[in-house]
């Protein structure tokens, strides 16, 4: 396996991740690594340990792939220090283009799942639409404002992890929805080790017990599952829309005033409603280099080990 390739698949799922409305696991998925990524994680259980008590430490750490993990939280963790801020630059400063990078790249990824669903019956088509509306559903809920006490935290990281790992379900956005996003990004930007430390212990137990879930069910109902994921893919177009008018606004961990609830609008509208150009052809060409993108990665996992 290619580690380098691996460390840069996962700042590119650590990238997704910061925006709200996109997830790594999409990410992973594009890229041929979700299998192996649920199959990794769920291997750490306690008969890993029973691995390294009889066969050594080495043994246990290739029984769980530990380099391909390793290389690829490496890139997650690289990608959140570096490429979030400019990303989230990207957002405030040029929203149509980014967003419509995200709208091509998830809509892409929507024909590249499917592709691999063989038997497309009316069941797994009722599965599809289940996961469209449950995914639709969550980007228009009002977002709650959970106190920040311990279990919260715990709570809160639990809940994000299970959802960056589920395509088209973004963490972040579920973080926002339950009101921990602040205090979450306010924890990372001002090292509060205590909330962190919390919020890593939500994340351990829902990425280790959440990762055996759907490792089962991709296992045993592979493609029923597969048409589930898609519809949450597609659920969430809406919400990576790019011709959008806020509705409401909510103040960051910086102090400054950011979209809250927003509502879509059709480029012609955007321009009558905002007062601003829809940039039409500058996100078109946007979500063409996000297709283009997807399907160079398709051509590069089909021609490499990954």
């Amino acid at each position: 396996m290619n580690y380098f390739s691996t460390f840069i698949k996962g700042m590119a799922m650590g990238a997704a991740d910061v925006v709200p409305g996109v997830s790594g696991g999409t990410i992973a998925f594009i890229t041929g690594i979700y299998d192996t990524l649920l199959e990794s994680i769920r291997r750490i259980n306690p008969s890993t340990l029973g691995i390294w008590k009889r066969e050594g430490f080495a043994a246990a750490f290739q029984y769980i792939n530990g380099f391909f993990l390793i290389s690829l939280f490496a890139g997650i963790l690289t990608s959140i220090a570096t490429l979030a801020k400019l990303i989230s630059w990207a957002l405030v400063m040029h929203p149509i283009p980014t967003w419509s990078f995200f709208f091509g790249l998830i809509l892409v990824s929507v024909f590249h799942m499917l592709k691999q669903v063989e038997h497309k019956t009316v069941s797994r088509w009722i599965c599809l639409a289940i996961g469209v509306a449950f995914a639709y559903s969550i980007t228009i809920l009002k977002p709650l404002n959970l106190e920040p006490s311990n279990i919260n935290v715990i709570i809160a990281g639990a809940i994000a992890i299970c959802a960056m790992i589920l395509p088209g379900i973004s963490g972040s956005f579920i973080l926002l929805l339950i009101g921990m996003y602040a205090t979450v990004l306010g924890a990372v930007k001002s090292a509060q080790i205590d909330i962190l430390l919390l919020f890593a212990v939500g994340c351990i137990i829902g990425l280790l017990t959440f990762s055996h879930i759907l490792s089962w069910l991709l296992k045993h109902f592979r493609e029923v599952t597969l048409m589930y994921l898609t519809g949450l893919m597609l659920g969430t177009l809406p919400k990576i829309w790019p011709w959008k008018e806020t509705i409401s606004w909510r103040t960051n961990s910086n102090g400054e005033q950011v979209p809250l609830l927003q509502h879509n609008l059709s480029p012609f509208d955007f321009e009558a409603v905002t007062s601003q150009s829809s940039q039409v052809v500058v996100a078109i060409i946007f979500m063409l280099c996000a297709i283009a993108l997807v399907l160079g990665l398709e051509k590069y996992a089909e021609k490499h080990d990954v």
